[in-house]
């Protein structure tokens, strides 16, 4: 089922994506303008569905299927007031075995379906000092150390029926979301855990040593988790407008005389503390950004 391999080799062919795409049109009347990609823990963002609709990853032809805990591996049809909406109850990663061709199918299925607009979100270490956990990050920008080192998923012959073969990756986010969700945070009175600041990715599975921390702090980075570029990367490749979510579920030790230990169960409990705020945040962001200009 993992589609092993150098992630620069193009393993997934336009006939893919059509038959998947064709498969889930036949199979749903919904016809989604948003797409929301739920990380870890996150998948009870989709309960603000109405009309639901919902299909398990290994049913979709073609579809990667999570193996992590936290993903419930479910894509999910429906409405948020009149707006349209699919959400992925989970995500699949590159340490999960799937090549980055694999990790970004989704999003490409997103815009034969006819999606405008994509809301990524994650479970993420806190870098920058300031933050503490609980808090959410508003992705202003990233980086893609995958990507320094050829794990890219533009890698591979373009096909230009998605996009051009150099993207602008200045914009990735786009500036209009970015201020509809701080004004929002500040009309619901969460303005002290909301920031704003600029996301990395590492590959994993392993969390950060502390020589990664601190050279990631150097660098610039604000929280540095193991996904959520490549979608953004592969959605801004074909004109998708982007907004990101990084929820701080722990703060990345940058200290060797600290003890305490990282891990996932800690990073799902965060998720479920916060699951209220972000539901309605998500929520209401779908609702109002269908008066955003692109």
């Amino acid at each position: 089922m993992h589609s092993k391999g150098s992630s620069c080799s193009n393993c997934c062919s336009f006939e893919d994506y059509k038959l998947t795409t064709e498969w889930l049109l036949n199979q749903t009347s919904h016809r989604p303008k948003v797409a929301v990609i739920c990380g870890s823990g996150l998948g009870l963002l989709a309960n603000a569905l109405n009309n639901r609709q919902s299909f398990r990853y290994e049913d979709i032809p073609n579809f990667p299927v999570s193996t992590i805990p936290g993903h419930e591996g479910c894509l999910v049809f429906g409405t948020i007031k009149d707006q349209c909406c699919v959400f992925m109850q989970g995500r699949v990663h590159l340490y999960e075995g799937y090549s980055l061709c694999k990790v970004t199918f989704p999003v490409r299925i997103f815009k034969l379906l006819g999606v405008e607009t994509l809301v990524v979100t994650n479970a993420s270490g806190g870098i920058c000092q300031d933050y503490k956990v609980g808090d959410i990050m508003v992705i202003k920008d990233h980086i893609n150390l995958p990507g320094f080192a050829g794990q890219h998923p533009l890698c591979g012959p373009n096909d230009e029926r998605f996009g051009v073969r150099f993207p602008c990756m200045s914009d990735a986010y786009s500036k209009d979301l970015r201020r509809l969700a701080l004004d929002i945070s500040s009309e619901m009175g969460c303005s002290d855990f909301v920031r704003e600041g600029v996301y990395c990715m590492v590959s994993g599975p392993n969390f950060e040593t502390i020589a990664e921390a601190r050279m990631l702090q150097v660098l610039g980075c604000d929280a540095v988790g193991m996904s959520t570029v490549p979608e953004v990367t592969v959605a801004k490749h074909c004109g998708i407008r982007v907004f990101g979510l990084s929820l701080i579920t722990n703060k990345v030790s940058l200290d060797y005389s600290r003890e305490e230990m990282v891990n996932h169960e800690d990073v799902l409990l965060t998720g479920k503390m916060r699951a209220e705020f972000l539901q309605k945040l998500v929520a209401t962001l779908i609702i109002r950004c269908n008066h955003q200009e692109q």
